[in-house]
């Protein structure tokens, strides 16, 4: 990826390639979702040159993520989408997923702590809030 696609404001709209990109999905995959999701609304410039704006790529991603990472078929995904709103599903997504992705707390004593607790309840409190969070998706 070039210097430039970098420097973008967060706010920036993205073309089909930047989205596809970061994603990691392919150019043809995200133009097939388009016609099967109709909460993804690029807008469209002369030619018909794509522009997602950042609450494209947000919807995008938890796309993605409940297709490719939680297993949904795309009828599943969209009556998820159509039953609870797009932005509970983006923010739920995006908190299932990332704690999913918290690096390991780093080694400390108990004794750092307060009373009562240990690093291993707190890691399996997580555990429980990040199952808790991805059962919830899928009801």
């Amino acid at each position: 990826m070039s210097a430039s696609k970098h420097a973008k404001s967060p706010n920036a709209f993205r073309t089909i390639s930047e989205v596809a990109d970061s994603i990691g999905i392919p150019q043809h995959v995200l133009r097939f979702w388009e016609s099967k999701f109709s909460q993804i609304k690029p807008m469209k410039r002369g030619g018909g040159r794509r522009y997602y704006r950042p609450e494209d790529v947000d919807i995008i991603e938890a796309i993605r993520r409940l297709l490719h990472d939680d297993g949904y078929t795309i009828k599943g995904a969209q009556k998820l989408l159509r039953e609870h709103g797009v932005k509970a599903v983006v923010q739920q997504t995006y908190v299932v997923h990332n704690l999913e992705e918290t690096p390991s707390l780093p080694e400390a004593s108990n004794e750092d702590l307060p009373d009562g607790a240990s690093i291993k309840t707190i890691r399996d409190d997580l555990e429980r809030i990040r199952q808790n969070l991805a059962e919830s998706l899928k009801k």
